[in-house]
């Protein structure tokens, strides 16, 4: 039995906010997800963050406020988290009297997706994401799945369908592949349940599109070895949603920025041909790319 926990970075709207969409999935065995999550928490607490949820996009975003304290790093994290939050009240009620609503409900927004991060600095947050990447790159028992969906090339009149349809379907058929290959190689039934991110819109429209592809299939396989829709949680009350959203967040900044320390991490665990070649990952894009994931995916 195999878990594959599911997250995405970046819009599936066209043209949105970024050029890429990215779902990653990251498949463990069942007997391996309690390691993985005594693994991580451990990390968690090295960086005093027990029972936080890792949301890496807010992790790696500059707070201003700690630029604005002097010898910040020096203090220790009760005095950090004091002296982040008198500047950040403060900016509140400034832009409270100001009458600026929509920059008062955005910075609002900020400061509570950002409050579980706020003792530790910049390169100290930064550090802590590379070491779960870190973790999750020897994991050899884990398989990463995903589809980069580069949205300059894609063409929803041609596929007939939308840029987050295709994105699914492309991780449900590449998983339910290593399943069947698992099984023939076992000689035994291999089964894998989905584990997604709780969000109302995108839970109603996937556990519809399991039921359709539980009954007619995939454009690429018949599900036979995933079981039921997928079973949608609190990513804060589970680490391996988490973790699937650094994948994915990893992925993006690549293909978008080159940002590439993130992505060669989990990039290890792509899953992969016994040749070496890259078949859980692709990147949706002109067939021209250079990029690592095309060129993994080329390999002879």
């Amino acid at each position: 039995m195999f878990f594959c926990y599911i997250d995405e970075s970046g819009t599936p709207d066209i043209p949105g906010n970024s050029s890429h969409f990215i779902l990653a999935g990251i498949s463990i065995p069942i007997d391996k997800w309690k390691d993985c999550d005594r693994e991580i928490s451990a990390i968690k607490r090295k960086y005093s963050l027990s029972g936080v949820e890792i949301h890496t996009a807010w992790m790696l975003r500059h707070y201003l406020e700690q630029n604005k304290i002097a010898n910040f790093k020096s203090l220790n994290t009760d005095q950090r988290r004091y002296e982040v939050d008198k500047l950040r009240n403060l900016e509140i009620l400034k832009l409270q009297r100001s009458g600026n609503h929509k920059a008062y409900k955005q910075t609002k927004k900020n400061y509570n997706n950002t409050k579980a991060y706020i003792h530790l600095a910049f390169d100290e947050r930064r550090e802590f994401i590379k070491d779960i990447a870190n973790c999750i790159s020897k994991w050899n028992f884990a398989r990463l799945f995903g589809e980069c969906i580069d949205k300059i090339h894609f063409d929803p009149m041609r596929t007939g369908h939308g840029v987050a349809r295709q994105a699914f379907e492309q991780v449900v058929s590449r998983f339910e592949t290593y399943l069947q290959i698992n099984c023939r190689l076992a000689g035994s039934q291999c089964l894998g349940l989905l584990i997604h991110d709780n969000n109302e819109t995108v839970s109603k429209k996937h556990t519809q599109l399991m039921k359709d592809f539980h009954k007619l299939g995939t454009f690429w396989t018949d599900i036979t070895q995933i079981i039921e829709t997928p079973l949608f949680v609190d990513s804060q009350l589970t680490s391996m949603v988490q973790i699937a959203d650094l994948c994915s967040y990893a992925i993006r900044r690549y293909l978008e920025n080159n940002e590439d320390k993130l992505f060669d991490l989990v990039f290890r665990i792509a899953d992969r041909k016994t040749d070496g070649t890259v078949v859980g990952v692709r990147h949706f894009t002109n067939p021209h790319c250079i990029c690592k994931i095309c060129s993994a995916h080329r390999k002879k």
